[in-house]
């Protein structure tokens, strides 16, 4: 897979997208996969806040 813009995930087995789309995961859940995956290489705490941010919005939505 081809990035656009950045290294965060160029060096990683297997990119987000591809385990994304292979498991056919939810929009939700893909952001939250992609942000936990880059955090160490791109905007560390505030990666994570977006990726706990996605997981409370699939609670919400998932489980009213």
């Amino acid at each position: 897979t081809t990035q656009v813009g950045g290294t965060h995930y160029k060096d990683m087995a297997i990119q987000p997208i591809d385990f994304i789309h292979a498991n056919n995961l939810g929009y939700m859940e893909g952001c939250a996969i992609k942000y936990i995956c880059r955090h160490g290489k791109k905007n560390g705490k505030q990666d994570l806040e977006k990726a706990i941010h996605y997981l409370q919005l699939l609670i919400e939505k998932a489980y009213p």
